[in-house]
C-alpha cells in the first residue's frame, strides 16, 4: 500500500513536470504580449527595456528554465499588467471560486443522488421520467442562456435576488467568504444554481443507471430473501455499490467547476479566478495564464490521487497495488 502510494506520487510528479512544458511553450508561441505592453509610439530604446526586464529577450528554452526555477520556489512572476505576482493574484479570486464551485457541488448532489435513487428505484412511474427528460433539459441547455434567463426572471421580473456580484463578506481562514452573510448568501444563490445544472443531470443520470445495475445482483436478490428491510438493503447494499462510480465523477466534476466556471463568472460578475483568466487572456497576461493552468494542472492531480484513495475505502476488493 504504501510503496504504491509513493508509486503514485512519483508519477503525479512527472505529469506535473510534463505539464510545465506544454503550458509553457503553449502559451509562449500565442500571441506577443510585447504588442500590448507597449505603447506603438514607443521608440526602439523604449521597446527593448521593456522586453528585457520581462525576460522576453531570452531565449524560450532559458525562459522555460527560468520559469521552471520559480515554480519550484512557488514564484510564477509578476503580472504584466498589475504588476504584482501572478500567484498572489490568483490566490486573492480562489476563495470567490472555491466557494462557488463547493456550493454548486452541494446543489448537484442534494438534488441529483436523490432524484437518481428514485428513478432508479421506480422507472416506471410517470414521476421517474419527468425526472429524466428535465436531466435531458439539464444537459441541453447552454449555460450562459440559463444564466440569462435566471437573471431576467429571478432578479428582473421577481426582484428576488441580485444580478451580479459578490456582495458582502466575512473573513474565515483567511479568505474573504460570502456565504457567512445573509446577504452573500442571496449574491451566491443564482450563479451556483447556473453552474450546478449541468453538474446535477450528470449525477443524476450516473446514479439512475448505477441503481438499475446494481438491482439484479445476487447479493442485493439474498438481502431481501434474508428478511432485510428496503430501507436497509437501498442504504447499505445499493448506495454502498454504485458509490465509486459516483465518487469518481464528483471528484473530477469538482476540479472543472473550478476551471470551467469561467461562462457563469462573467455572466454574474463574480469576482473568481475565471474572470480573472478570461481578462488575462484578453491582456496577453503571460504569468498569470502559465499560473492559473498549472494550479488546475495541481488540482487535478491531487483529485486523482484522492480518489484513488477513496476507492479502497468504499471498496476493499479494489487495491492501489493490483496490477490491472
Amino acid at each position: 500500500m504504501v510503496t504504491s502510494i509513493i508509486r503514485r506520487l512519483f508519477q503525479a510528479l512527472f505529469v506535473v513536470l510534463a505539464m510545465t512544458v506544454i503550458v509553457f511553450i503553449g502559451v509562449s508561441v500565442i500571441g506577443n504580449p510585447v504588442d500590448i505592453l507597449i505603447n506603438p509610439d514607443a521608440n526602439q530604446v523604449e521597446r527593448a527595456r521593456v522586453i528585457a526586464h520581462y525576460g522576453l529577450d531570452e531565449p524560450l528554452w532559458k525562459q522555460y528554465f527560468i520559469f521552471l526555477r520559480g515554480l519550484a520556489q512557488g514564484d510564477f512572476g509578476d503580472s504584466f499588467v498589475y504588476g504584482r505576482p501572478a500567484l498572489g493574484l490568483i490566490l486573492e479570486r480562489l476563495p470567490a471560486t472555491l466557494e462557488l464551485a463547493i456550493a454548486a457541488l452541494g446543489i448537484a448532489i442534494v438534488v441529483g443522488l436523490p432524484l437518481g435513487l428514485y428513478a432508479g428505484l421506480y422507472p416506471s412511474r410517470i414521476s421517474s421520467r419527468t425526472i429524466m427528460t428535465g436531466s435531458i433539459l439539464g444537459f441541453s441547455l447552454p449555460t450562459f442562456w440559463v444564466g440569462l434567463m435566471l437573471i431576467m426572471i429571478f432578479s428582473v421580473e421577481l426582484g428576488w435576488l441580485p444580478t451580479n456580484g459578490r456582495g458582502p463578506t466575512l473573513e474565515f481562514l483567511g479568505g474573504q467568504w460570502s456565504f457567512l452573510t445573509s446577504d452573500g448568501l442571496r449574491h451566491l444563490l443564482l450563479p451556483a444554481l447556473n453552474l450546478a445544472l449541468f453538474k446535477t443531470s450528470l449525477i443524476l443520470r450516473l446514479t439512475r443507471a448505477g441503481v438499475q445495475e446494481v438491482l439484479p445482483q445476487d447479493y442485493i436478490k439474498f438481502a431481501r430473501a434474508k428478511g432485510l428491510r428496503e430501507r436497509r438493503v437501498i442504504a447499505v447494499h445499493v448506495l454502498k455499490n454504485l458509490m465509486i462510480p459516483v465518487v469518481t465523477i464528483v471528484g473530477l466534476e469538482f476540479g472543472s467547476l473550478i476551471a470551467f466556471s469561467v461562462v457563469t463568472e462573467s455572466i454574474f460578475a463574480w469576482p473568481g479566478m475565471g474572470k480573472l483568466i478570461i481578462d488575462s487572456i484578453n491582456l496577453l497576461d503571460r504569468p498569470v495564464i502559465v499560473a492559473y493552468l498549472m494550479i488546475m494542472v495541481l488540482l487535478f492531480v491531487v483529485l486523482n490521487f484522492v480518489i484513488d484513495i477513496c476507492y479502497t475505502i468504499l471498496d476493499p476488493r479494489v487495491r492501489l497495488d493490483s496490477k490491472a
